[in-house]
C-alpha cells in the first residue's frame, strides 16, 4: 500500500487473539515511520524506528481497553500507557487478559470510554510533531462503548490529513457497522503449526518435539504456545500427566484419583485449561487413527506410541461424550469452578465412557 502511495485513512487488523495482527499493527507503523525505509521492512535503527519500537514516538497514539476506577485516577488509556509499553515490548502477542492480569483487573469490566473518543478527537487535530503522519492505533476497538463509537463516527470518515487510525480487532462481529463501514479490513488468521515451530525454535532454542507440541495444542496463538512451551519443556509433561489420568479413570483407582486431583487442583488455571485441550488433541487423533487418517503422522515418539495403543478406547459412541465433558470441564475451570470437584466428576465420566462397548 505505501509503495503505491494508497494507504487509507484507516485501516482494521482483524485476527484471532494469538495471530500477529498486533504486532503487525506496530511493525507497519514503524515502516510508515522509518527514515531509512527497506524495501519490505523499516530499517530498525533510524530515530524514528527506535521510538516507534519503544512506543514512544511523539505522532503515534495509543488507545486500549482500561477499567474506569477514579480513586486511581484511571478514566483513559494515557492513565495506563507507561504499563502497556512494558506488556508490550515484553510480549508483543498480549492477549486482552494478559493486560488485565498486568495491571490487576482480572475481575473489571474492560473498556473503551466516552472520554476517551473525546481525547481521541482532539489529539488528532493538532498538528504533527515530526511533520508526517499522525497514527492512532485503537487495540480491541470492540470495546468501546456505544456513545465512544458514535463519537468517532465523523472522524473515522473524514481524518485530518495524513492522519492514519489503525484498528487492531479480535471480534469485529461485535463493533458498529457504521464504525466497520468506514474501515478497509485485512484479515489475519491463525499461524500454521510450522510457523509457530520455527518462532518457538528461534526465540527459545527449543528442542523440535517440545516446540512441535506446544505449536500443536496452540491453536494458531503464537501466544499459547509460548505458554505451552514453558510445561512441555519442565518435567510435568502433557503426555505423563493425560497417561495417568487415563490409567487412573480406566479402572478407576479410589486412592491415585484423589492423588492426582489433589497435584493437579494447585497447578493453576491456566495449566488445568492446557491439560483439558491436550485431552480434546488427543481424542480427535485417536479417532482419526481409527479412521486410517494420516494426521497422525505429526506425531513421534512416545505421544506417537501412546497413541496407537490408546485408540481402541476411543469410538464413535463415546468420542462426542469424552469431547463434551472436557469442554465443559474447560468452560468451569474458565469460571472457577472448585478443581478438586470438578477433576473427581470428570474423572468418573471418564471411567463411565471409556468402558462403553464400542
Amino acid at each position: 500500500m505505501l509503495h503505491d502511495v494508497r494507504v487509507p485513512h484507516a485501516l482494521m487488523f482483524n485476527g484471532p487473539e494469538g495471530s500477529g495482527n498486533l504486532p503487525a499493527a506496530f511493525a507497519f507503523v514503524q515502516y510508515l515511520f522509518c527514515n531509512n525505509k527497506q524495501s519490505q521492512d523499516s530499517c530498525g535503527s533510524c530515530p524514528s524506528c527506535l521510538k516507534v519500537s519503544k512506543l514512544i514516538h511523539p505522532d503515534l497514539h495509543i488507545v486500549m481497553p482500561i477499567f474506569l476506577n477514579k480513586d486511581k485516577g484511571i478514566a483513559k488509556s494515557d492513565d495506563l500507557i507507561k504499563e502497556f509499553r512494558e506488556q508490550f515490548i515484553e510480549n508483543p502477542y498480549l492477549s486482552l487478559k494478559d493486560w488485565f492480569e498486568s495491571i490487576d483487573a482480572e475481575n473489571k469490566q474492560p473498556t473503551i470510554p466516552t472520554d476517551e473518543a473525546n481525547d481521541i478527537v482532539k489529539k488528532l487535530s493538532y498538528t504533527s510533531y515530526e511533520g508526517g503522519y499522525k497514527i492512532m492505533i485503537i487495540w480491541q476497538p470492540e470495546k468501546m462503548n456505544i456513545s465512544a463509537a458514535n463519537k468517532l463516527l465523523k472522524i473515522l470518515e473524514e481524518p485530518p490529513e495524513q492522519t492514519l487510525f489503525l484498528l487492531v480487532c479480535n471480534n469485529p462481529e461485535q463493533l458498529l457497522a457504521t464504525i466497520i463501514s468506514r474501515v478497509q479490513q485485512i484479515q489475519f488468521y491463525k499461524l500454521n503449526t510450522d510457523d509457530v515451530v520455527n518462532g518457538l525454535m528461534e526465540q527459545f532454542d527449543c528442542q523440535p518435539q517440545a516446540a512441535k507440541q506446544a505449536a500443536l495444542l496452540s491453536d494458531g496463538s503464537f501466544r499459547d504456545a509460548k505458554i505451552l512451551l514453558q510445561d512441555v519443556d519442565g518435567d510435568n509433561s502433557y503426555l505423563q500427566n493425560f497417561r495417568n489420568f487415563m490409567l487412573i479413570s480406566l479402572k478407576f483407582d479410589a486412592i491415585k484419583a484423589v492423588s492426582w486431583i489433589d497435584e493437579n487442583s494447585k497447578i493453576g488455571r491456566e495449566q488445568q485449561k492446557q491439560f483439558l485441550q491436550y485431552g480434546l488433541e488427543i481424542f480427535r487423533d485417536c479417532l482419526m487413527f481409527n479412521f486410517g487418517s494420516p494426521d497422525l503422522l505429526r506425531h513421534s515418539g512416545d505421544e506417537k506410541e501412546f497413541i496407537v495403543k490408546f485408540s481402541r478406547f476411543v469410538n464413535q459412541r463415546n468420542y462426542e461424550k469424552l469431547l463434551e465433558e472436557f469442554n465443559s470441564a474447560f468452560y468451569h475451570v474458565e469460571r472457577n469452578a472448585n478443581p478438586k470437584i470438578l477433576f473427581m466428576d470428570l474423572i468418573l465420566k471418564t471411567n463411565e465412557y471409556l468402558n462403553m462397548p464400542a
